[in-house]
């Protein structure tokens, strides 16, 4: 049976290893494939990025050379907004476009003004730590852990300055149906979610989930029953054998 390949983006401060678990959760017909960002993870030797165009060019050239189609992405905060623009890129060096484009968690492209206001300089130590707090992701335990933020806050830094600093291309919109999560008691609103509408001529969805920014790993199985409903439509059409006739 073929699989359909999902390419998963990791958000501000991440490995890619945030989404490993889900292995264990998928069907056997759809394949985690996360994306490791430079400078974290089995990259950390690798220079950080603060260019989110940069960093894309990188990620698809990387990508072009080992990618299976049929392929989704999904991208969690900055990692939706790298999901999107790897989209592109992958379809401006002649790749197909991906059957899905999943965006979970941050405001579209086109509404970023409000939404990255303050995020365009890089922040001080204490900053990055408040941000961390105001997020509800991170313990007060990891959070005086010095070691550990020692190596975290560059990380976060040059990831909030991704995102400060990323302006949107003009270019031929995307065909694939974008998918849209977000929780209810994050900070991107509904009509910064709904925006995300501007990336395609293609279908459109969006479903808001109980809790605040990391929804996705307060409610994770919820996350992923979405992700697969919306691709078993394309399972069933394209991936299963076809049934014999005699």
């Amino acid at each position: 049976m073929t699989q359909l390949n999902l390419l998963c983006l990791p958000y501000s401060g991440a490995s890619a290893m945030v989404y490993s678990r889900w292995r264990r959760k998928l069907p056997t017909w759809l394949h985690l494939q996360p994306v490791e960002l430079p400078g974290r993870g089995a990259r950390f030797a690798e220079p950080l990025h603060t260019d989110v165009h940069t960093l894309v060019s990188q990620l698809a050239r990387e990508i072009q050379a080992t990618l299976r189609p049929p392929y989704a992405l999904f991208g969690h905060s900055l990692g939706a907004l790298l999901a999107c623009e790897l989209a592109y890129a992958l379809r401006a060096l002649g790749c197909p476009e991906p059957v899905a484009l999943f965006a979970s968690g941050t405001a579209a492209p086109t509404l970023r003004s409000e939404y990255d206001r303050g995020f365009a300089e890089p922040k001080s130590d204490e900053q990055l730590i408040a941000q961390l707090r105001n997020l509800n992701g991170t313990s007060e335990e990891v959070l005086a852990n010095q070691e550990l933020m020692s190596l975290t806050l560059p990380i976060l830094r040059a990831d909030f300055l991704l995102c400060g600093r990323y302006r949107p291309l003009q270019r031929p919109l995307l065909n694939c149906p974008v998918h849209v999560l977000g929780g209810k008691a994050d900070r991107a609103t509904r009509e910064q979610l709904i925006g995300w509408r501007q990336e395609t001529h293609g279908r459109f969805s969006v479903d808001m989930l109980e809790g605040g920014h990391f929804f996705i790993h307060e409610h994770e199985a919820k996350v992923l029953s979405l992700i697969q409903d919306h691709l078993e439509v394309h399972h069933r059409r394209h991936l299963q054998p076809a049934a014999l006739v005699f």
